[in-house]
């Protein structure tokens, strides 16, 4: 259970303004340094915030406050609320904010590319997803896949690093465990969020053409007499008169004999 009040600035003014407690003890309390209670006892922060009541919200008891301005060294402590105990544990998926939600498939496809050792479920529980929609990008069937990019989902504000890595970690260990090891191209793919960042898109065939990557219209038959072609000697051009078959002086025998077989 977290060791600060609800609403920790509203609860200040409440305290500055009911109170006679430091300034050191109200910010201990609050989880704020002691030069930002004095701006708000000022007036400088925290303009037109009202004050939170922590005795009627069930945060602080009149006797702990009546300690404290009793003695300047004393430490506020929050009222413990059985009821509480357990409710800063996170239950269920993780919430994505409606304006970082579209971002969603680009991290999916982070992970999925740089990352294929996660599991679906560590996956959606990084950025809060839910398993067909990541079986749909990793089978490229996403109705959105020719315009989706692959963005870490740390530079996104959806995970934070540490979380990232212990996942990455887990899913290591696991594979570990089941003695499938990680190739040498999928251990390459483990980079690092500055790393991913400044590489370069890859670029992409238009929707209209994909597939048709090895399509052609020779055909093969024309390639495979041009390397026949190829065996053949070429003949020896150094020669210009034996190259265009043109007659020389000792050359015009055959034109004599034409000429005695007609007369």
């Amino acid at each position: 259970m977290t060791d600060r009040p609800l609403m920790a600035r509203a609860t200040a003014v409440w305290l500055i303004d009911n109170t006679t407690l430091s300034f050191k003890q109200i910010g201990d309390f609050c989880g704020m340094h002691e030069l930002e209670v004095q701006g708000i006892a000022d007036g400088d922060v925290a303009a037109g915030v009202k004050g939170f009541d922590p005795i009627a919200n069930n945060q602080l008891t009149l006797e702990e406050i009546r300690r404290g301005e009793a003695d300047p060294s004393y430490r506020l402590k929050l009222k413990v609320n059985p009821a509480a105990i357990g409710e800063e544990k996170r239950r269920g998926p993780r919430y994505t904010p409606l304006s970082k939600r579209q971002d969603r498939p680009a991290a999916i496809l982070w992970l999925v590319k740089f990352h294929p050792e996660l599991s679906d479920a560590q996956i959606a529980k990084l950025v809060g997803t839910t398993k067909p929609t990541i079986q749909a990008i990793r089978e490229r069937t996403h109705w959105n896949i020719a315009a989706i990019e692959p963005i870490d989902p740390v530079a996104l504000g959806l995970c934070r690093q540490s979380e990232l890595d212990a996942a990455v970690q887990k899913a290591a260990e696991r594979k570990a465990r089941e003695g499938t090891l990680m190739s040498d191209d999928e251990r390459r793919k483990l980079v690092s969020t500055q790393v991913s960042l400044s590489m370069a898109p890859e670029p992409r065939l238009p929707s209209a053409i994909a597939g048709l990557e090895t399509f052609s219209l020779r055909d093969r038959r024309d390639d495979r007499e041009e390397e026949e072609g190829d065996e053949t000697p070429l003949p020896d051009i150094r020669d210009a008169d034996s190259f265009f078959n043109l007659p020389g002086d000792g050359g015009s025998g055959d034109d004599d004999e034409e000429e005695a077989g007609r007369r």
